[in-house]
């Protein structure tokens, strides 16, 4: 799960009810929409809720409309109850896949089959993200950015891993523990994130089911066909209890109250605080890293491989969205953001890639070696919480929190687990 912003839940709902019989919908002329406003929710905060509403900027200008933004940490908790009540934005970024499906299936999320020019669509986007964004096969979701996951990343200054790059899971350990001088820890993790406080040890586990039960398992498991508690899942979580959070800076309670956007930070202190930092390719545009250098003062490596017959597999995701109502300048601002132009606005400023094959403004070689991976995957998997039903997706956060700060152990954790999945997979 990526980038959640701090913004209570009640204020989100009332900021939608109070907005949600202001757009005016009575125009049907698409070039006429001087003076409409589309309310959008998000999950942005700080510097990407900046650039989202940079990226929107050419569109108002050309126009005449305005994007009303509503940011919020807890948005599946909104939208669900707004599919409920019926009190929902024009436009919104949307959890992932999983919940996508299940608000198409109200009929509140709409198609976009016929607000898109789809043939231009599906030619400038990665096949694999836009299957992603359809329900039946229609479209209800479009990628307007994306991310690798999995990167790990270091500051070549403390150590150089890119100049004998660990080939295997192995290998890296066995590097990182020969270096164990050069920082107070091999480790840095930060899980706080306010109401989805543990999805980047969600995304930790993804990686390692992927490469150590390979994507078959992968996709058997975030459909609820596999358990929590069977051996190759428990496997990964085995591997990070061992071999992350044994060897975390500051240990798993500091990382369960150190933020997400800040967990890389202790890299670039003095001394470092750790040698290497799990995160997607967007962390360039968050905490300490957007002061810093690409190349210079960070670099990363793909995440290596642990069995062989999985190699060259990689994580993704993006961020979704989806319109739940049919206004003109609704359909006018969808059809804006998928298109390269706007895209590239993000792009440019760093911790985004694009969805759009022909956006191309990435700042540096680090950036565009993330967006190479994510276009020359082997295997591409979609982030496995953002597949799963809210309900597990929520309990799988919390899952790994407790594992993490030792409030609860592997078994009660792999348990609590199993008996969300008997339930979250029964609608």
């Amino acid at each position: 799960m990526n980038r959640w912003l701090r913004r209570m839940v009640p204020l989100a709902v009332l900021a939608l009810a109070t907005t949600a019989c202001s757009t005016d919908g009575s125009s049907s002329n698409e070039n006429d929409l001087k003076g409409k406003t589309v309310n959008v929710i998000g999950t942005w905060g700080g510097d990407e809720q900046a650039a989202f509403l940079k990226m929107v900027e050419p569109w108002e200008k050309q126009t005449g409309a305005k994007v009303k933004y509503t940011g919020t940490r807890d948005i599946n908790t909104v939208l669900t109850t707004g599919v409920a009540s019926g009190v929902l934005p024009d436009v919104a970024g949307l959890p992932g896949p999983g919940q996508m499906a299940e608000y198409a299936k109200t009929g509140k999320l709409l198609p976009l089959d016929d607000v898109l020019d789809i043939k231009t669509y599906e030619s400038e986007t990665a096949p694999a993200l836009v299957e992603l964004g359809k329900v039946d096969g229609k479209v209800h979701g479009v990628f307007i950015k994306a991310a690798v996951k999995g990167l790990i990343w270091y500051d070549p200054k403390v150590n150089d891993y890119g100049a004998n790059p660990p080939k295997t899971w192995n290998d890296l350990m066995t590097q990182a523990k020969a270096n164990q001088s050069k920082a107070k820890a091999i480790w840095c993790v930060g899980l706080e994130s306010g109401a989805a406080s543990g999805w980047p040890g969600t995304d930790w586990i993804e990686d390692l089911v992927l490469r150590t039960a390979g994507p078959d398992v992968y996709s058997q498991w975030y459909q609820g066909k596999v358990k929590w508690s069977d051996a190759a899942i428990r496997k990964a979580f085995e591997i990070y209890v061992n071999d992350v959070v044994a060897n975390t800076y500051g240990g798993g309670k500091a990382a369960v109250a150190t933020n997400f956007e800040a967990g890389g930070d202790p890299l670039f202190a003095t001394p470092p605080g750790c040698q290497l930092h799990h995160q997607g390719s967007f962390i360039t545009g968050l905490g300490k890293f957007k002061q810093a250098k690409a190349g210079t003062d960070y670099n990363f490596l793909p995440f290596p491989d642990i069995e062989a017959q999985y190699a060259g597999a990689v994580e993704g995701a993006g961020d979704l969205f989806g319109m739940f109502k049919d206004t003109p300048a609704a359909k006018s601002l969808m059809k804006y953001l998928v298109t390269a132009e706007a895209q590239d606005i993000w792009v440019k400023a760093g911790g985004a890639l694009s969805a759009n094959k022909n956006a191309k403004s990435y700042p540096d070689d680090v950036s565009k070696r993330s967006a190479e991976i994510l276009a020359n995957a082997k295997s591409f998997a979609f982030d496995a919480s953002d597949l799963m039903p809210t309900a597990m997706n929520d309990a799988f956060w919390k899952g790994m929190v407790a594992l993490t700060n030792g409030t609860k152990s592997l078994d009660q954790v792999l348990a609590d687990l199993d008996a969300a999945q008997k339930d979250a997979y029964q609608s």
